[in-house]
């Protein structure tokens, strides 16, 4: 795989920070592959993670959200000392990061059938989502006034 530097970019920039550091993290990503996941989108603003964690319990996990990052820890302790003959179903305790744009909120997460789901909604404040503003035509002797000035 190809690496990317980006030391040239942060000497012209201002305020990419978050985005190089997307960048160059998931560059770091595509060396670690478990627990499987999934990544869905739902809806317009609703998308869901998936993780397979066969042999993991719901006590055994973790998911913490944080300000653009959801972590989702697992922990497994052996309890018995037991003697595979093949162990094809891996326990290692893994620790995932996903980066979550602005507005996206962690909802809630499900354990079912060794799936862990992870729902997330994005919600823009009132305050940023776009608005129509209304366009009212100017009193006629206004534009009187601005034509006699023009001239």
């Amino acid at each position: 795989m190809r690496t990317y530097d980006f030391s040239p970019l942060w000497r012209s920039t201002i305020g990419f920070d978050r985005l190089f550091d997307l960048a160059e993290a998931a560059q770091r990503a595509g060396e670690d592959n478990y627990p499987p996941y999934n990544i869905e989108r739902l809806a317009e603003d609703r998308y869901q993670i998936s993780l397979a964690v066969a042999g993991f319990s719901p006590d055994e996990i973790s998911v913490t959200a944080e300000q653009n990052v959801v972590t989702i820890e697992g922990n497994r302790a052996e309890k018995a000392e037991r003697e595979f003959l093949y162990r094809g179903i891996s326990t290692r305790s893994f620790k995932r990061q996903y980066s979550l744009a602005d507005h996206v909120e962690v909802r809630g997460a499900v354990f079912d059938n060794g799936l862990l789901r992870i729902e997330l909604v994005r919600q823009i404040p009132e305050a940023m989502k776009p608005r129509r503003i209304a366009i009212s035509a100017a009193p006629a002797g206004n534009v009187q006034q601005i034509e006699a000035r023009a001239a």
